[in-house]
């Protein structure tokens, strides 16, 4: 048999978190967790269908008048405004001038990939900066898509916080006009937030010096139990009058992290620089998946609009969100009680 024509392909190693759960499938330990994707377990360790989703999708399945045809590329239009109005406040000043525009995209990571080619194509500086540390993927995200990649501190391991001042001088030290990459809240992967006083400086800093925010919000709604608390960082650079880019994800907020749903929002200046912006939108995402799948965006239209819906999803979120935050401080109390050190346990 002759050679293959990719007998030169290299064994690549696995990605260093999903690599995580693939070691974690393979391990035979009756007692084994997995500490690699950040994704909600019950006490069973099994992933959590919540109650309204399951609702919101037997309303799907009896409405016989709903088809499996192609979305546009923009997606399902009402996902999209309901998404707007989700993070950016219903009564938000941008989105009653039209002057946001929202796709949606493949959860997240989709929704960050569309921004950034947006941004390598359009925008006139080619250079992100995103906090040391972030999110293991965004580095990959933004590179690939075209942009240069930079960071600005963020962390302090001494004091387990935020880095503030350095925070604030390296983002004033950062080129004029640069891309910002912000965690909306629950900063991933270290938990740690700016308070309101801080992102208002923040803010102010990054006005003065033309850098372009670009919102990463992951966990809105997960991180406190409050949908309006986890967006306030967001709709403070909304207020101003400010042009930014908002990605969204419902994997973990509604628990639908196969479905793979999630939003990008632009705001801009004027609706028809919105328009002309989701033209070229349009552009990046139809050579790359052509159109988003319906079934995940139509859940969450669904809860979105539907106020009993909606009102039991924000009670079931901040039981999880709860949960959480009890869970911590039990691990926390458990570590204490034993005479461990937090930081030394992290450290192994």
């Amino acid at each position: 048999m002759s050679d293959s024509v990719f007998s030169n392909v290299v064994q690549a190693p696995e990605d260093p978190i999903l690599g995580v759960t693939v070691a974690y499938n393979k391990d035979q330990n009756p007692v084994k967790l997995n500490l690699g994707v950040g994704a909600y377990r019950t006490e069973e360790g099994k992933p959590l269908v919540l109650n309204v989703v399951r609702k919101a999708e037997q309303m799907l399945v009896n409405d016989h008048s709903r088809v499996k045809e192609y979305l546009p590329i923009t997606g399902l239009a009402d996902f999209n405004k309901l998404s707007a109005k989700l993070i950016f406040g219903a009564n938000s000043l941008a989105i009653v001038e039209n002057r946001v525009t929202t796709v949606q995209c493949l959860s997240g990571t989709g929704s960050l990939r569309v921004g950034a080619e947006f941004l390598a194509r359009h925008y006139h500086v080619k250079t992100i900066y995103i906090p040391l540390p972030t999110w293991g993927n965004h580095t990959k995200v933004f590179t690939l898509a075209g942009l240069s990649v930079k960071t600005y501190r963020y962390y302090d391991p001494s004091t387990r916080g935020l880095d503030f001042s350095g925070l604030l001088e390296d983002l004033g030290s950062a080129q004029s006009g640069a891309i910002v990459l912000l965690h909306a809240c629950a900063h991933n992967p270290t938990g740690v937030d700016p308070t309101s006083d801080q992102w208002e400086q923040i803010r102010q800093l990054m006005r003065s010096k033309e850098l372009l925010p670009f919102f990463d919000s992951a966990y809105q709604g997960f991180a406190s139990g409050n949908l309006d608390a986890d967006a306030e960082s967001v709709r403070m650079f909304v207020a101003d009058g400010g042009e930014c880019l908002a990605a969204q994800s419902y994997a973990k907020n509604m628990g639908l992290y196969g479905e793979r749903v999630g939003a990008l929002s632009i705001v801009c200046k004027s609706a028809d620089i919105a328009a002309r912006v989701e033209s070229q939108l349009k552009l990046v995402i139809r050579p790359m998946y052509s159109n988003p799948p319906i079934h995940g965006p139509s859940i969450v239209a669904v809860i979105l609009k539907d106020g009993d819906l909606y009102r039991e999803w924000t009670v079931e979120l901040k039981a999880m969100a709860d949960r959480i935050i009890s869970m911590r401080q039990q691990l926390f109390d458990a570590l204490q009680a034993r005479d461990l050190n937090w930081a030394s346990c992290l450290k192994t």
